[in-house]
């Protein structure tokens, strides 16, 4: 099961689908609406470098609709009706885009040549596109009946109602794409229903090392409810995780509401983990951070270079400093920043730095209170390490006593980090722990309230903060 091929395979049908309807669209403006305007004359028919350009250029615009709306997201988790809506609805859309920018100044004989005009496009467009995903989900899904492609699958419980759930799933004629890899149960339950069907992957608290080793990507929830508070912790810890979080639901779930399916024959299971934004605010997310920070390396780099000058010739070491830190998902990266310390300042000893720090240099100083030495973490942005706008990254040193106090902290590994943040622009740089437990709850604000607007203003006061040069 290769994701990136089967989203390859998507991108391409797309595009070809794309670049088909337009060329038929072309040869029928040419042939049945143009004539119309001439009385009836033939219109030269030339395929024209314009032609072969658009031919680039449309589909182009149509990948990029689609990636903005998040369809390319879960690519093996597809229903053909629900694609059906939202392919409709993404074609009327672009469609409607298309016809303001392209074709406003064609020649007409009436206002009714508009219509029949943008009535062709959407059809062509939107019976090719559907066509070609059709058969790709199709085969999808089939593939997925046949237990071809499965999803590794981890229960955690082994009580009556998990031994239920897996052989219900398990005989299904046309089962949702679980395989069970085995179960963890817990430590105060003394039931284990599914010993005799599925191996124990271990323990509880070694819950991370088993998703990760296990290839983990959808883990079931099988609590009776005298066990939920167990159910949060567990929660707390495997949320910010890049898996997909099921559980069983009670009759108050039913009753009230939350339950949700996507096909007739699946065992009924509420989605705990969810995306924190719409999916074409994640995705515009994400293309603007890679876009200002192309922007920002360009319009920085004098800067850099002279930066770079001030600090190898009035300091020892580097001109950059690297340093690992915990991103999303819990994944270990390397963030980079102009050198503001002496050369070895921590000498192998993690120790943050407070205003009045004596391994600071005098262009550290400027650096750290304009932000400026955050400029190399545009590099970070640029291959998807971090956002522009995020929590700030921290060490696992740090993190682990960070956590004793606020567990809830690691909830915060569910976004990428950020070059700033809310917290950053509230509060600042912190020099210990307590400092970054005070800082903690402007990012917890941040998580609840995520949103592109909320990102603009951050990065605004970010900009005021650094022109100031206030920066703490």
């Amino acid at each position: 099961m290769n994701k990136k091929r089967q989203v390859v395979k998507y991108l391409t049908f797309d595009f070809l689908a794309a670049a088909l309807s337009w060329g038929l669209f072309f040869i029928y403006r040419k042939e049945i609406i143009e004539p119309q305007f001439f009385g009836g004359w033939d219109v030269p028919f030339e395929l024209t470098p314009q032609f072969f350009l658009a031919l680039i250029i449309i589909p182009s615009f149509w990948i990029l609709f689609y990636y903005i709306t998040g369809f390319y997201r879960n690519i093996f988790r597809r229903s053909r009706l629900l694609e059906l809506g939202q392919t409709f609805a993404t074609s009327v859309v672009g469609v409607i885009v298309l016809f303001f920018a392209f074709m406003l100044d064609d020649w007409i004989e009436s206002y009714k040549n508009y219509y029949q005009s943008l009535l062709v496009l959407f059809g062509l467009h939107f019976s090719l596109t559907y066509f070609f995903r059709l058969v790709l989900t199709t085969g999808t899904i089939h593939k997925i009946h046949r237990r071809k492609i499965g999803f590794n699958t981890l229960i955690v419980g082994s009580n009556k109602k998990a031994l239920k759930l897996f052989e219900d799933m398990n005989s299904q004629l046309r089962p949702a794409g679980n395989k069970f890899v085995g179960y963890i149960a817990l430590k105060d339950n003394n039931e284990d229903a599914l010993k005799d069907h599925l191996p124990n992957l271990g323990e509880i608290d070694d819950i991370l090392n088993i998703l990760q080793q296990n290839n983990i990507e959808e883990v079931i929830l099988a609590f009776e409810p005298h066990e939920e508070a167990k159910a949060s912790e567990i929660l707390t810890v495997i949320e910010n995780r890049q898996v997909t979080i099921w559980g069983i639901p009670d009759l108050y779930d039913f009753l009230s509401g939350t339950v949700k399916v996507n096909t007739i024959y699946s065992s009924p299971l509420i989605k705990i983990s969810n995306g924190l934004m719409p999916a074409w605010q994640e995705n515009t997310k994400r293309m603007l951070d890679v876009l200002f920070s192309l922007i920002a390396m360009i319009l920085f780099f004098p800067v850099f270079v002279v930066l770079a000058v001030i600090i190898k010739s009035t300091s020892h070491g580097p001109v950059f400093y690297k340093q690992e830190r915990v991103g999303r998902f819990g994944r270990p990266f390397h963030i980079h920043k102009l050198r503001s310390m002496v050369k070895d300042a921590e000498n192998g000893t993690p120790a943050l730095s407070s205003e009045d720090d004596g391994r600071i240099t005098k262009i550290g100083r400027f650096l750290r209170k304009t932000h400026l030495d955050e400029i190399p973490q545009f590099y970070n942005v640029l291959i998807g390490e971090m956002s522009l706008v995020g929590p700030r990254p921290e060490r696992e040193f740090y993190i682990k006593q960070i956590v004793e106090r606020a567990p809830y902290y690691t909830h915060l590994h569910k976004l990428r980090p950020g070059i700033t943040s809310w917290g950053q622009v509230k509060y600042g740089y912190a020099s210990n722990v307590d400092e970054m437990l005070e800082r903690l709850p402007y990012d917890m604000m941040y998580l609840k309230n995520i949103s592109l607007y909320i990102d603009f203003k951050i990065l605004i006061y970010t900009v005021m903060v650094s022109v100031k040069g206030n920066g703490k």
